[in-house]
C-alpha cells in the first residue's frame, strides 16, 4: 500500500468553502479511481492561512498513475483550486506502508 500525500494553503476566509469543494469534488474524484483505498483530507489553522493536507491511500503505484497520470510525482490541481489556493506546489509525497493495524 502507498499513501499519497498533498499539502496546500488557502485564505482563511475561503477555508470553509475550499473545505466543501474538497469533499464534493476531489474526494468523489480519487475515489472513482480503481485501487484507491481511503481518502482523508485534514484541515488544521496557521497564523496567516490554513493548510490542507490531503493522505490517499492506493494499493500500488500503478493505481496512482491511473489518478496521477504517468508523472506521478506530480501534484494533480483541478481548475477549481485556482480560486482558493495560495501555492501550487509541484510535487506530492509518496509513502510506501510498512506496518498497519487495524
Amino acid at each position: 500500500m502507498v499513501v499519497r500525500i498533498w499539502r496546500g494553503r488557502v485564505p482563511r476566509k475561503k477555508a470553509d468553502a475550499y473545505a466543501r469543494f474538497l469533499a464534493e469534488r476531489a474526494v468523489p474524484d480519487y475515489r472513482s479511481v480503481p485501487g484507491n483505498l481511503a481518502v482523508y483530507v485534514l484541515r488544521r489553522d496557521l497564523e496567516d492561512a490554513v493548510e490542507f493536507t490531503t493522505l490517499t491511500l492506493w494499493r500500488d503505484l500503478e493505481a496512482i498513475r491511473a489518478f496521477a497520470g504517468e508523472d506521478y510525482a506530480r501534484a494533480k490541481y483541478y481548475p477549481e483550486d485556482r480560486d482558493f489556493l495560495l501555492d501550487f506546489p509541484p510535487f506530492v509525497e509518496h509513502h510506501e506502508v510498512v506496518a498497519k493495524a487495524p
